[in-house]
């Protein structure tokens, strides 16, 4: 056995080391070096999506809820009430989103920053974003998209401000569910950018944080999230639908929506209240 493994070590070795050395440039990436990997799993067209979004027009968080109870997940797929509306309107619900979840994860950094002159400093934020932490997730926005942002563990960072946010919305975003949160708060109200999340943030990203992942599973407000499932958001918090039971309680909701609109439309004639869009047809 011995003379085997000494004939046979001059081939194995150069594999061996050239294996070493590309696990080694992989596992210790320099600062402004290549692109992390991106794993796109979303299975969905855009048709399929349209189709099913249909199901869930204007429908709220506590109709989906009650009919997730008749598909078997009561109280599994609705987020932690500290994941909230950052603003509501109560005249038009423009706060209120429905959509179809992208998913992304941001974690905080472990690598050395070091100490650049302050004029430097553009030339060496700059590659961070490029490389370290691109938002890549919002190359793959197509209408009716809802971005769902696992950043729990990406400390006190802004990716989400109000600019980038409005630019994302142009494409087609409806709106983002984070366990994190955004900057420009003030802003993002003022625009009318539907954002539900649990904390501010304020710090740029050089220095603090790293994308992880796109389009992979994530955990928001304690409920598995997969690309392609269904995001319903309102004043009452954040629901996810799994896609595979997505007709069957959008179907349901609907018909819940439906008979809520006819019941208290009744109540706000015998009332005298002026009917307003939460009980229109």
């Amino acid at each position: 056995m011995r003379m085997r493994t000494r004939r046979f070590l001059p081939l194995i070795l150069p594999v061996f080391m050239a294996a070493t050395c590309a696990w080694a440039q992989v596992a210790e990436p320099e600062v402004g070096g290549v692109l992390k990997p991106i794993i796109n799993t979303y299975p969905y067209t855009a048709q399929q999506d349209e189709a099913i979004l249909k199901l869930f027009a204007d429908a709220r968080v506590s109709d989906v809820a009650d009919a997730l109870d008749t598909v078997g997940l009561p109280d599994t797929t609705i987020m932690t009430p500290d994941i909230q509306a950052l603003w509501r309107d109560t005249k038009e619900f423009s706060h209120r989103i429905q959509g179809v979840a992208i998913t992304a994860r941001y974690v905080k950094t472990n690598r050395v920053v070091p100490r650049v002159p302050q004029a430097e400093y553009g030339k060496w934020a700059g590659p961070w974003y490029k490389t370290i932490t691109p938002d890549a997730w919002t190359q793959q926005i197509r209408p009716g998209m809802i971005a769902v942002l696992d950043k729990a563990e990406d400390g006190d960072t802004r990716n989400i401000g109000s600019a980038n946010f409005m630019d994302w919305k142009l494409r087609g975003l409806r709106g983002i569910v984070t366990n994190g949160g955004a900057g420009d708060t003030d802003e993002i109200i003022a625009e009318r950018l539907p954002l539900y999340q649990k904390r501010l943030e304020r710090g740029f990203p050089p220095g603090r944080s790293e994308i992880e992942s796109v389009n992979l599973p994530v955990m928001v407000g304690n409920v598995l999230v997969r690309p392609g499932d269904i995001i319903v958001a309102d004043g009452d918090g954040v629901v996810v639908v799994p896609r595979q039971h997505a007709a069957a309680v959008g179907e349901r909701a609907r018909r819940i929506l439906e008979g809520d609109k006819k019941a208290r439309r009744k109540l706000y004639e015998k009332l005298g209240l002026p009917l307003d869009k939460s009980v229109l047809p």
